[in-house]
């Protein structure tokens, strides 16, 4: 299964592919130039295709426990200061997508969404301290009864060109189901209240809409 939003690059993609074989099958009479030049396209057209993939989740819905938004790796595991909706302090989990990760962004809790913006801004790479702040990304705010309000953050990296948010505010967010996607890149940070028991360690490779994050 493929994400709605890579059907049209998937589209442009086999077409790439259907004429780049034909042309190499008409025009390039040497053998070992044809099969290597047919070769490369298949490892581009293949490259899309799992970049774009969606695999089936099976969420346990839980209202005591935050689960991955995506798949990746723990980078960042503190208590920090979050400056644009709580000013205050929260612990920080941050999950890093590398381009053979699925990249669609899974809600990481279910409740009313209260707040949810896009910013404009730079492509440094996501590992980047300052790519949270000052990277293109969106923010979005969902408040449960049990758990309080949660921070998921979707942020931009060298190659990613494009965020995709579904998330509006007033409408409820189901733990586990589609919340957007990031093209071609990069990273999720998610602001927890301070008595948050984190069940990851740095490093960890988790699972989206699976895997428990944090328990509340």
């Amino acid at each position: 299964m493929f994400h709605k939003e890579g059907f049209k690059i998937i589209l442009i993609a086999t077409f790439i592919l259907s004429a780049g074989i034909i042309i190499i099958e008409n025009f390039i009479s040497t053998n070992w130039l044809n099969k290597l030049l047919a070769l490369i396209l298949l490892v581009f057209y293949i490259l899309i295709l799992q970049f774009f993939r969606n695999p089936q989740r099976k969420t346990i819905l839980n209202v005591n426990n935050i689960i991955a938004p995506v798949d990746g790796k723990v980078v960042v595991i503190e208590e920090v200061f979050e400056k644009e909706y709580f000013k205050d302090k929260r612990l920080q989990v941050s999950i890093f997508m590398s381009p053979i990760n699925v990249h669609v962004t899974r809600y990481p809790i279910s409740g009313k969404i209260l707040f949810s913006k896009y910013h404009p801004g730079k492509y440094l790479v996501a590992w980047h301290p300052k790519s949270s702040e000052e990277n293109e990304r969106t923010t979005i705010v969902i408040k449960n009864e049990t758990a309080g309000e949660i921070l998921y953050r979707q942020i931009a990296g060298a190659l990613a060109k494009r965020i995709v948010n579904y998330a509006k505010i007033n409408e409820t967010a189901v733990q586990g189901n589609d919340a957007g996607f990031i093209k071609f890149g990069s990273r999720v940070d998610l602001f927890l209240p301070l008595n948050a028991k984190i069940n990851v360690k740095l490093n960890d490779k988790v699972k989206g809409g699976e895997q428990i994050i944090a328990t509340l």
